[in-house]
């Protein structure tokens, strides 16, 4: 499954300049995030690697949204502080490109967030509780209003679970929105929950929404 995490990074407002280009942090080593969840340095190295030697690009999203590129990242590295990224929003030829970059010209948008798939974690050494992420298959990096997680609506939709309760469909597809999937996504994955959603005791849904409900049920 593919995960996105609005990881706090911030953009550096003074490296925007005039031809859409712009840089800052994707994610920051070492950051315990609201998800109990923690990057390691070289997490990000052996994804770089590959996707340099297959030609495959890392993609600029607008809010993890895949029908939304913006842009380009014409460099992405991890250094001492995290995955620094250096990217180019196509403001001439791409309505929402531009559209971002008057939002980030104006200061009203400074967020970065990645999507990627776990390949490599493990409780952390020091920290009880607390997941270390090894290794990660970068897909995406997006710009995003909120660089800081709101786990408000998923922690609620995780208590009415785990006191026996099941949250309403749009309740469901609100967390899923939360967690960073797509509104399309989201409404695929509350349908095919809808039978569990009920409480129908032979209830089907596809891989990814019965593994979403275990992972609330835990």
């Amino acid at each position: 499954m593919l995960l996105t995490k609005n990881s706090g990074a911030l953009l550096d407002i003074k490296a925007l300049n005039d031809d859409g280009t712009f840089e800052g942090y994707g994610s920051v080593f070492g950051n315990v995030d609201s998800y109990g969840e923690v990057v390691e340095p070289g997490a990000f190295t052996a994804s770089l690697v590959d996707a340099r030697r297959k030609g495959r690009s890392i993609k600029l999203l607008w809010q993890h949204d895949p029908a939304q590129p913006i842009g380009t990242w014409d460099d992405l590295a991890e250094d001492s502080k995290g995955l620094y990224v250096k990217g180019r929003l196509l403001k001439d030829t791409v309505p929402q490109a531009a559209s971002a970059y008057a939002l980030l010209k104006g200061g009203a948008l400074d967020g970065l967030s990645i999507g990627y798939r776990v390949v490599e974690a493990a409780p952390h050494a020091d920290k009880q509780g607390i997941l270390s992420l090894k290794k990660l298959d970068l897909k995406e990096v997006s710009l995003v209003t909120f660089a800081a997680n709101d786990r408000a609506r998923v922690d609620s939709v995780k208590h009415q679970i785990a006191a026996g309760g099941m949250p309403t469909v749009r309740e469901f597809e609100d967390a899923l929105r939360e967690l960073g999937f797509t509104r399309s996504k989201a409404e695929a994955l509350a349908t095919a929950c809808l039978p569990h959603l009920r409480g129908e005791p032979e209830a089907k849904a596809d891989d990814d929404a019965l593994q979403f409900l275990k992972t609330l049920r835990g």
